[in-house]
């Protein structure tokens, strides 16, 4: 049992318990019936249907969360960017189950307009690491987020989202029932409260936090401005491991790779084994 911020939590799970078998055939897979409807489910609905928030939602700090669940942070300094002005902690609003933090977690991200080659990966991705035990956590974005959580769901994995909206609120509208799934049956965390405001400027602090949950982030691809640029920086400052798709990084037309690959905790990804030998050396 564990104790945050006077909650307590049952952490008796087993990978065995968790996760449920799915059949690989040349990269694909065989869907139940249940997947079907899943899927059916998680796709992306019209504006009629309205987001259903979630009903409970409880607060946490970050601190705590990171100390609990043994993920380090170099110095309480270092968090002076997540902040508020005149805020010594940095709060957490989360629905669904803070157990999965306690898994491995990997943050899969990158760009929302994201190339045919690039969903592919994301996809691959996230359904191998969810096959392994490990919590895919991503930003609930177009793209590459959703790529990610959805391939994790389907191959009978967990999922993590933190968004850069309050809980309360769906953004982009088009994934509010992946949104509803995630806050009922994984974990959906904002460091924004329900009823703040939403700003262009919320989505690199929430990179940022999605970075210090993560024990390592993966960019599939992304653009010499792309957001997704905070969160790597934010994985070099605190030492988590940093993976940059191999396609990303050999591509001559970017010039972001060669500015984090001198760092001793990013590599470049050729397949999953190396992300998880990472882990496991960790």
């Amino acid at each position: 049992m564990l104790t945050i911020d006077n909650q307590k939590y049952n952490l008796n799970f087993s990978l065995t318990d968790s996760l449920r078998t799915r059949t690989s055939i040349e990269s694909g897979w065989i869907y139940g019936e249940d997947m079907l409807a899943r899927e059916q489910r998680l796709a992306p609905k019209g504006p009629t249907s309205r987001y259903r928030p979630p009903t409970s939602v409880r607060t946490v700090t970050l601190q705590s969360v990171l100390r609990s669940f043994g993920r380090s942070v170099g110095s309480d300094r270092q968090l002076d960017l997540l902040r508020s002005y005149g805020e010594k902690d940095i709060f957490l609003h989360y629905a669904g189950d803070l157990n999965l933090l306690e898994r491995k977690t990997v943050s899969i991200v990158g760009t929302r307009d994201v190339s045919d080659d690039g969903r592919r990966r994301a996809s691959r991705l996230g359904r191998e690491l969810a096959a392994s035990g490990i919590l895919v956590m991503s930003g609930l974005a177009k793209g590459v987020d959703r790529a990610a959580h959805v391939a994790a769901i389907e191959a009978g994995g967990f999922t993590a989202a933190v968004i850069g909206t309050p809980v309360t609120k769906a953004y982009p509208i088009e994934n509010k029932a992946l949104q509803e799934e995630i806050y009922s049956q994984h974990l959906l965390i904002s460091p924004f409260a329900p009823g703040e405001p939403v700003f262009k400027g919320n989505f690199p602090k929430r990179n940022r936090v999605m970075a210090l949950l993560s024990d390592a982030t993966v960019i599939v691809e992304a653009s010499d401005t792309s957001g997704t640029l905070h969160q790597a920086a934010e994985c070099q400052r605190q030492g988590r491991w940093l993976f940059i798709m191999r396609a990303v990084a050999e591509d001559t037309r970017l010039s972001w790779p060669r500015k984090f690959l001198d760092h001793p905790r990013t590599r470049i990804l050729a397949c999953t084994g190396d992300l998880l030998g990472a882990l496991d050396d960790a």
